[in-house]
């Protein structure tokens, strides 16, 4: 994951059957799989045959990502995940999940006045 603020630092989807779209992209594009444990259930990243670089998330519709919208995900680094989502309200935008803590840092999600939904991510 990159953390250079501005820059796509990672990308997911969430599905109902995470297992099966992890099978699909083994097969489609070569990725392998690293499972990352949810307590009674995995998620997925998904790494480069080449040297095991993480690039993307598979994840199950359920418990922490019940509430987020299928399709994938970009991840946009920013400096202020709580600035940022005030900014976002304050030009049009929605916010779809408040944000909370990810991976050693903090994210949300956001609608942008088109209806196109991105995270941002604060390292």
């Amino acid at each position: 994951m990159s953390n250079e603020v501005g820059k796509i630092g990672w990308i997911d989807i969430t599905v109902d059957d995470a297992d099966c779209l992890r099978d699909f992209y083994r097969k489609v594009v070569g990725w392998q799989v690293d499972d990352v444990s949810m307590g009674d259930y995995s998620d997925y990243s998904m790494t480069t045959p080449a040297n095991g670089e993480a690039v993307a998330g598979v994840c199950h519709a359920r418990g922490s990502n019940a509430e987020l919208a299928g399709g994938w995900l970009i991840y946009i680094v920013v400096a202020d995940v709580i600035a940022s989502a005030q900014n976002c309200k304050d030009n049009g935008g929605k916010i779809l999940v408040e944000p909370r803590g990810l991976a050693g840092g903090q994210f949300c999600v956001i609608e942008d006045p088109s209806g196109a939904t991105a995270a941002l991510y604060q390292p």
